[in-house]
């Protein structure tokens, strides 16, 4: 108490002397004081009820526990009392045992005296039933067999109570009801016929169904009364419990799943479209029998007998067995088609499941799969194998079926602007379009990987359809007069082209709207370079068609033939000109590329012409002839391939100027010039080489053996660098057995 009372002063010490800290406050003291004498009376108050509350606590306590010993000591006593009446009265109850069996007997005895009407008239109870039965009054033959069967269940039931280890008895007894177990089972049968045809039924007579649910409601309620009662006796009567109730479900389960299975038809056999008339009658049937359910049914049934639920249930899982047993089966791909496309979405479409008329109760988003992903997946794997052996048969027929179409006596056939064009491009992606379509209807993901295996079918076609183009151009080679639409299919081949670049390029847009999608198609072969290749290919072989014609005209060129007044230019303008009237039928960008070679290439002939030596200029004056006659020739190639060029925006004097270029140094007069006319001509064609120029000067035909040292060695000084976009003309020129060192000599 002592160090208590301490920690008190010391305590309130460190509180006044927190409060005093400023003269100021001395003024405050009183009012400090009386504060804390509220406080202290205060706490005071709060400690006097607390301990005032423990006090009364521990008298009720006391109190209570008192009374509980009392009542201890007379429950003692009691027992006591009752123990002491017990034992006294032993041997009064084992001298009323005989009392005790008589009791027993009379209740049997009352009993059979209360069924004994009953018992005398089963035979007439059980005709009058089965008539009821065979009538159709299926409540009123219940009624009679309730009666019938209370008064077995009666009779047997006291005799157990008796005796129950005498079967004799319960024998005969339960022979002389013997027919009511087969009223029972016939009665049973009725029922299961109505609940068979109960979405009939309630269109037509819902009384008679609900009539059965009645039925069936009596009977459970007699099997749960029963089955209390053998928790107490151990006594069941024959035949119970009925569980007519679950029976049924049972049926009607089965009545759902006949109803589903019998719903095919036809074959594949008989019908190639079998499964999509099964599928189809199946959504029609399941629809209209839950919309019946669902508005007719259910006001039939015991709301706790959830009808309409369970029959859902049935429906969904038969249709899922069913679903399963033709996702076993051998499909084609159109049929594993229609039946996923029906599965996945279908199913759960408003066209089914999602309905109005069957909403709130059936909510699509709640029901589970009616196929498993596993064969799903198997499914689609096989719908892709097969998709895949498809398309490579399908386009290796359209192919084949192109093919035969280069080598008709018919020119084919035109597009709305004019352009030639076969129909493989249409065949090839029409086929594509529908199988990404098909694909659509089930999944996006499917519809990807269509795509992609179109796009690497497409990539792995069109390098056959480059052999064939090139086994097309040769055979055409062997004899030129055959196929006769030679020239018109090979614009064909090369207008398709184009086609397919289009097409690809519209497939790509039209699906695949994401970036996922988007960034998967980047995998995919890049076909432009392919169809490039067979375009240009196609060019070239047509060009080659126009330069076997102009080979002879060609061959004319800077000879003595050509200085006399040869027209062969004239010549070769013309029949570039009628070819290239049939070339306007190719499409614009590979027509545009195709008229630039053409431009090039005549070029390039008329120079190496230059460079064949076949012709020395003899005279000042045969030089000046020859370079004005160049001149001339170079502007009637460039006025033609100008008309030819017309609409492409193109510049395409640059070919000709070479050729002014090449007559400028030919046309000089002054030899001392020629050293500088050449520098300009090798600065401004860095190709050239000195085999070109020893060429050029032998064409001359008036250079000494000084002057072409010079030159000549001018140009070992180093190559000039070439202007950007200078297209090199002169490399591919070879001079025939001419060399510098041979010049010099």
């Amino acid at each position: 108490m002592k160090e208590t009372d301490r920690e008190a002063v010391a305590t309130a010490v460190q509180r006044v002397a927190g409060m005093l800290q400023r003269p100021d406050q001395l003024d405050k003291v009183e009012q400090y004081r009386r504060r804390e004498a509220r406080k202290k009376a205060s706490v005071e108050a709060r400690l006097k009820a607390a301990i005032q509350s423990q006090l009364d606590g521990v008298r009720t306590g006391l109190s209570q526990l008192h009374n509980a010993l009392n009542d201890v000591k007379d429950i003692q006593q009691s027992l006591a009392d009752v123990s002491k009446d017990w034992r006294q009265s032993i041997n009064t109850i084992e001298s009323l045992k005989d009392v005790k069996d008589a009791v027993v007997q009379h209740s049997q005895l009352a009993a059979a005296v209360e069924n004994l009407k009953n018992i005398f008239s089963v035979p007439e109870i059980v005709r009058e039933t089965q008539d009821l039965i065979e009538q159709g009054a299926l409540l009123q033959a219940h009624r009679k067999l309730m009666d019938l069967e209370c008064s077995r269940d009666g009779l047997m039931y006291e005799q157990y109570r008796m005796d129950s280890g005498n079967t004799r008895d319960m024998t005969l007894i339960h022979g002389y009801f013997g027919s009511t177990q087969g009223l029972s089972d016939e009665l049973a049968k009725q029922l299961w016929m109505v609940l068979q045809r109960s979405l009939v039924t309630v269109r037509r007579d819902p009384t008679l169904l609900v009539s059965v649910v009645r039925i069936i409601e009596r009977e459970e309620k007699i099997d749960r009364r029963i089955l209390d009662r053998k928790k107490q006796t151990g006594f069941v009567p024959p035949g119970r419990p009925k569980s007519w109730k679950e029976k049924m479900f049972a049926i009607l389960e089965r009545t759902v799943t006949t109803r589903i299975e019998g719903t095919q038809a036809d074959t594949r056999e008989s019908d190639k479209m079998w499964l999509v008339r099964h599928l189809e009658i199946i959504r029609k049937y399941v629809l209209d029998d839950l919309i019946i359910a669902k508005n007719l049914m259910v006001q039939c049934f015991p709301p706790h007998y959830e009808i309409f639920k369970n029959l859902l249930n049935m429906y969904h899982q038969a249709l899922s067995t069913r679903m399963q047993e033709l996702a076993s089966e051998d499909l084609e791909a159109n049929e594993i088609v229609s039946l996923l496309t029906w599965v996945l979405n279908t199913y759960t479409s408003m066209e089914m499941m999602g309905n109005v008329e069957l909403a709130p109760e059936v909510d699509v988003s709640t029901l589970e799969p009616l196929l498993s992903p596993h064969v799903v997946s198997e499914l689609l794997d096989t719908y892709m194998s097969t998709l895949t052996s498809n398309i490579i048969a399908w386009l290796r027929k359209a192919l084949e079926t192109d093919r035969k179409d280069w080598v008709k006596e018919t020119e084919p056939e035109a597009d709305q602007d004019g352009y030639y064009q076969t129909t493989l491009p249409a065949i090839v992606f029409q086929m594509f379009e529908q199988n990404l379509q098909v694909a659509a209807q089930i999944s996006e993901d499917l519809k990807t990987k269509v795509l992609v295996l179109c796009l690497q079918q497409m990539n792995s076609f069109l390098s056959r359809y480059k052999d064939e183009v090139q086994l097309y151009k040769e055979d055409h080679l062997r004899n030129r007069q055959h196929p006769h639409c030679y020239v018109q299919y090979m614009i064909a081949v090369i207008n398709n082209c184009q086609t397919f670049k289009e097409s690809i390029v519209s497939l790509k847009r039209k699906y695949l709207r994401n970036g996922v999608e988007e960034g998967a198609s980047l995998s995919q072969p890049n076909m432009d370079g392919i169809l490039d290749a067979i375009a240009k290919e196609g060019c070239g072989s047509l060009l080659e068609e126009v330069f076997m014609d102009l080979e002879q005209h060609l061959n004319e060129l800077m000879t003595k033939k050509w200085l006399l007044g040869s027209n062969a230019v004239d010549i070769i303008c013309v029949t570039v000109e009628d070819y290239f009237n049939d070339f306007a039928k190719i499409k614009k960008p590979y027509k545009k590329r195709m008229t630039a070679e053409a431009h090039r290439r005549v070029v390039v002939e008329y120079l190496r012409a230059a460079m064949q030596k076949r012709i020395s200029f003899r005279s000042a004056e045969e030089r000046k002839e020859g370079a004005e006659k160049m001149v001339r020739e170079a502007e009637q190639l460039r006025f033609l391939f100008r008309k030819l060029a017309s609409g492409f925006g193109e510049d395409v004097d640059g070919y000709c100027d070479t050729i002014i270029a090449v007559a400028e140094v030919i046309k000089l007069t002054d030899p001392s010039l020629l050293y500088l006319e050449v520098s300009t001509l090798v600065s401004k064609y860095p190709d050239i080489r000195d085999d070109h120029i020893g060429a050029l000067l032998a064409l001359r035909g008036d250079t000494n053996r000084d002057m072409k040292q010079t030159i000549v060695e001018t140009l070992e000084q180093g190559p000039t660098q070439a202007s950007p976009g200078y297209v090199p003309i002169f490399r591919e020129i070879a001079v025939p057995g001419l060399n510098v060192a041979k010049l010099l000599k």
